[in-house]
């Protein structure tokens, strides 16, 4: 369906409403500092903080990755959403009376906003439902599991908001729907029925079963996941993915433990619903559970949000089930764990044991004391390797020492290779000393081609006219057109008083922005009106409904003062921005006209000949005066 474009006045409203500080803290651990507040970039990794944010002036900005914006800019990056999205999400959140630029496709939009509230509401019901339903005679069986077998005092039961399912097939149904007088398309919508393949009707999606809430970070429930209470399979029963749900970006109990790993500087991931619970319970408030998939990017980036140390404990059975169950988990971040973007660790409990029973034989301190002593990833997987060979037998020194050279040969960053490197020279060595240097030589000899193939520059094309191949001469061309009216378009937004100059100066000569993102904001440039804040305020609001070109040009609405005042420095700076744009332009003219003139024949088409040699020649020479008013390196600018 084509989202119907908002009105300025409810977008105005939300921004008023919708604190900055709020809005962020929701996904980045932040700390005041002077009057502002500082945290991690969510949207580049890194370890000293550079990500600003300012109540006073309700907008974020990276020192690092220059990414920028207001509240709805941020939740658009952070979640990939739309800007529409976004703003029905903020509208709800604070309760904005939503309008369209027409009136007839208000009701549309504020059925929108509707149902995301109607799903919220009808989740929470159901929550309340099954805890209910968990005290009453029916759910006796599940109280007693949760007191007696998973020894659960009743803080904790309700803190997490744990229930129970009854075992009838239309028990959830008759309420929701009959009693409740919600939906049953919404009810659907919500994942909690399902309709039958014959007969008609709907049936209930969890039955006899203990029922966990699954909430996002704003503890809001979103889905549930069930355990049998009998032989019923599967064990563990989640939610279908829905409009609220997405299983590989949500982690369970974050709500919870964003704050425990905000001020341990540590997450914990462990497998199941009842390890993180247990944890919890325990006092260990930065434990989290995967949902039973291998951890995404998004997940871990998720993760990583709040803690400054990007410090990752992967909590699994020690068995080779729970061996298979790390190595599934880890996933898509090795490759963030190779290049050292994560201190990622792996602790496996005693004895096979997960966290839940571990606990039930010591303490908190015992376990705080295994995370402690929880070994790096690359350590765990050495010792996986090494583990039963026996390396006074060739055959298992031969199969040991390959894949320890096929791991070393992952390790993108020298220093960490080098590292394990001698680290492996001495496992392999056997406890005599005198063979570590061998055993090293013999290492970084099977692991140099890698390394050589990585840092080894690339090959160059022919040199072609002034040391430029044509490639690289249109690449050049190219970035210093992108350059040039990056500049010119952020110094109009941040300069008003240079916005009447560099209008006339693109109009005297005739200028056009060539780049299509570049145009697109030049146009609604001109089509705008206002002062300074206001102008640069509305006019990003307007533009991040084009949720597509936004990601080219969002870095241009954002500049601190130090490089306002570098773009400042000399009234010619404008001018030599236009004469890079005019120079690209002049110099395929430049190259058009030389070529037809290399192409002609003198003695059978003089005067042609004459033409095109007059004409690249004009060319060559304002290029010439264009390189006198460049007074000024671009790059240095931006």
């Amino acid at each position: 369906m084509q989202i119907p474009r908002l009105h300025p006045d409810t977008i105005e409203e939300i921004k008023q409403r919708a604190d900055i500080v709020d809005v962020v803290s929701d996904h980045v651990v932040l700390r005041k500092r002077g009057k502002d507040f500082v945290g991690l970039c969510p949207f580049h990794d890194e370890k000293t903080p550079s990500f600003t944010v300012s109540q006073s002036k309700q907008m974020y900005y990276c020192f690092g990755c220059q990414a920028g914006g207001n509240a709805i800019k941020f939740l658009m990056d952070v979640g990939k959403h739309s800007f529409a999205e976004v703003v029905l999400d903020l509208a709800r959140r604070y309760q904005v009376p939503v309008q369209t630029l027409a009136p007839e496709q208000r009701q549309e939009l504020q059925r929108q906003i509707s149902v995301r509230e109607q799903l919220y509401e009808v989740l929470a019901s159901t929550g309340q439902f099954y805890q209910h339903a968990l005290r009453q005679s029916q759910g006796q069986k599940a109280y007693q599991y949760l007191q007696s077998e998973r020894q659960l005092k009743e803080e904790t039961i309700q803190q997490f908001g744990l229930g129970y399912a009854p075992a009838g097939w239309e028990t959830l149904h008759r309420y929701l729907v009959e009693d409740k007088h919600y939906p049953v398309q919404l009810v659907e919508k919500a994942g909690l029925i399902k309709p039958r393949k014959e007969g008609g009707g709907y049936y209930d999606v969890f039955r006899d079963r203990l029922m966990i809430p699954i909430r996002d970070i704003q503890g809001r429930v979103i889905a549930f996941g069930g355990r049998t209470l009998s032989e019923e399979q599967p064990k563990y029963l989640n939610s279908p993915e829905t409009e609220l749900f997405s299983k590989g970006k949500t982690l369970f109990a974050l709500d919870h433990a964003k704050d425990g790993i905000s001020k341990l500087d540590q997450a914990v991931v462990v497998e199941g619903y009842f390890d993180a619970i247990a944890l919890h319970a325990a006092g260990i408030t930065n434990a989290i559970a995967s949902l039973g998939t291998a951890l995404s990017i998004e997940q871990v980036r998720l993760i990583l949000r709040y803690t400054e140390s990007k410090q990752l404990v992967l909590n699994f059975d020690a068995d080779k089930a729970g061996n298979i169950a790390a190595e599934r988990a880890i996933g898509e971040i090795a490759e963030l764990a190779y290049k050292g973007e994560v201190q990622l660790k792996i602790l496996n409990i005693p004895d096979g044991k997960d966290a839940d029973e571990y606990l039930y034989t010591h303490t908190p301190q015992d376990y705080e004391q295994l995370l402690a002593n929880a070994p790096l990833w690359l350590n765990w997987q050495i010792d996986q390797i090494i583990q039963n060979r026996d390396l006074k037998q060739a055959t298992d020194f031969q199969q040991v020492s390959q894949q320890v050279v096929k791991l070393l040969k992952n390790i993108d960053n020298s220093d960490t290779r080098n590292y394990y490197v001698s680290y492996c020279a001495e496992i392999l060595s056997l406890g005599d000393t005198r063979l570590i240097p061998l055993r090293v030589e013999n290492l970084l000899t099977q692991i140099a081609p890698t390394t050589a193939t990585r840092n080894k520059p690339s090959s160059g094309k022919k040199k072609w006219g002034g040391g430029k191949s044509p490639q690289s001469a249109v690449a050049s061309d190219r970035s210093l057109l992108e350059l040039a009216e990056a500049l010119l378009l952020r110094i109009y937004l941040h300069c008003p008083e240079q916005r009447q100059v560099i209008f006339n100066t693109l109009e005297e000569r005739n200028l056009e922005f060539s780049l299509s993102h570049h145009r697109l904001l030049w146009q609604k440039i001109l089509g705008s009106t206002g002062e300074q804040v206001d102008f640069v305020s509305s006019l990003q609001d307007r533009y991040l409904e084009l949720s597509e070109e936004i990601e080219s040009v969002s870095h241009l609405f954002h500049v601190n003062e130090k490089s306002k005042q570098e773009m400042l420095r000399t009234p010619q700076v404008v001018q030599a921005a236009v004469a890079c744009m005019e120079r690209v332009l002049i110099e395929k003219r430049y190259r058009y006209f030389l070529e037809l003139w290399e192409q002609t024949d003198s003695e059978a088409e003089p005067e042609k000949w004459q033409s095109y040699y007059q004409s690249f020649y004009n060319e060559k020479m304002r290029l010439q005066e264009l390189d006198r008013q460049r007074q000024f390196s671009i790059t240095d600018l931006l």
